[in-house]
């Protein structure tokens, strides 16, 4: 395995582990055990375990962001392009190799020590905000999406995702057909 390769597969490790046990349960020894590479590798490349959840963290989010993006892009208007984009993201949470636990499970916040660390996530997070009120604003511009302000609709959209993604990925009383009836909501919503 090349340097590449184990330094890839310690980030992948790392991704299942911070999602499958937390921040603090998950050790240097089990990230190293699961990608079959030495424990002095993990401190070469990744430094301290703070550092690893920041790029394991960021990793999972740039993969978001481009899952977003593409979706938002293929939307023929604004409102489309919204729910193009709740749809992206409602899947995004559900796919098996999204490593999506990792940002569900830890909280990207609580566990970033340092505030350059805090702001370097939140503003890959802010970046899935952007994406979404761009669209809403498109929408209001085309006449797909009644009137609202872009901002606060992101946002609410945004909180609406999380919580039904929370319960859906984290507890056992999700509806099966939660996820759409959060898509026809928000279509009901900013429809005009």
């Amino acid at each position: 395995m090349t340097q590449k390769n184990k330094k890839e597969a310690l980030l992948q490790a790392a991704k299942e582990l911070f999602g499958e046990y937390g921040y603090v349960e998950t050790t240097f020894k089990k990230i190293s055990e699961r990608a079959g590479v030495a424990l002095g590798l993990l401190t070469h490349h990744y430094g301290n375990k703070e550092k690893l959840f920041l790029a394991s963290g960021l990793d999972v989010l740039e993969h978001f962001l481009v899952k977003l993006r593409e979706a938002t892009a293929q939307g023929h208007n604004g409102f489309d392009a919204a729910l193009r984009f709740c749809k992206a993201y409602l899947d995004f949470s559900i796919d098996p190799d999204s490593s999506w636990l990792v940002l569900v499970r830890c909280s990207p916040y609580s566990d970033m020590k340092t505030k350059t660390d805090r702001d370097i996530m939140d503003s890959m997070f802010s970046q899935v905000h952007q994406e979404l009120e761009r669209v809403i604003a498109k929408g209001v511009a085309d006449g797909s999406i009644v009137s609202v302000d872009s901002h606060a609709t992101a946002q609410v959209i945004i909180s609406l995702m999380v919580g039904a993604n929370r319960t859906r990925v984290l507890t056992p009383y999700a509806a099966p057909d939660l996820y759409q009836e959060v898509l026809d909501f928000v279509a009901r919503s900013i429809r005009p």
